[in-house]
């Protein structure tokens, strides 16, 4: 089994500002994001998708249906997609965010909602039960899921059976590609691609 993660491409924010799951533009329209994805797709030699899975927003949404158009398959959205709900400190500038807020949040990382919105526990409780359903789904294989960069660190931390803060470091640009595989025999994941 197949799962192909693909951030979306560069939004239009400024640098430092949290967006969490607030709908923003993209800096370059979704069809011109979305061959430049394709060809580095299959630069990479990902197999192409039976289906495009994808977050509601408007980041990914547009790119998905772009890509799906490009592959002749389906794409289609899900709530449980979304990027984190950061609740007040959305489309704020985490250096405006009060420290004690912050510090507060560092304390209970996985429990504390100090800004009102999810939990990172509720965040990652949604992401694993859309991933269960996903992967009892092989007609879906190869899919490619157009999300945020916490919803595939969730993944990825769930699929080598890590803890989610050990995936938090890891990089993931905008546009990046992290392909997933999954040894039907074994059950294992593996990671082919990631942040490519």
């Amino acid at each position: 089994m197949d799962v192909v993660l693909i951030r979306h491409p560069a939004v239009s924010v400024d640098a430092g500002v949290c967006y969490g799951d607030s709908d923003v533009p993209l800096v370059t329209g979704p069809d011109v994001s979305a061959e430049a994805l394709a060809v580095r797709l299959a630069t990479l030699q990902v197999p192409a998708p039976r289906v495009v899975l994808t977050s509601p927003l408007t980041r990914c949404a547009t790119v998905a249906a772009a890509l799906a158009a490009n592959f002749g398959c389906t794409a289609s959205s899900d709530d449980s997609l979304k990027e984190m709900n950061f609740g007040t400190w959305e489309l704020q500038r985490w250096d405006d965010i009060d420290r004690v807020l912050l510090d507060a949040w560092a304390e209970d990382f996985e429990g504390a909602r100090v800004h009102g919105g999810e939990s990172v526990a509720q965040f990652v409780s949604r992401v694993r039960t859309w991933f269960d359903v996903f992967e009892q789904t092989r007609e879906l294989s190869p899919a490619y899921v157009v999300t945020h960069a916490g919803v595939m660190r969730v993944i990825a931390a769930l699929t080598l059976g890590l803890a989610v803060d050990a995936c938090l470091q890891w990089a993931l640009d905008a546009g990046a590609v992290v392909w997933l595989r999954r040894n039907d025999v074994s059950m294992k994941w593996a990671i082919v691609r990631w942040n490519a």
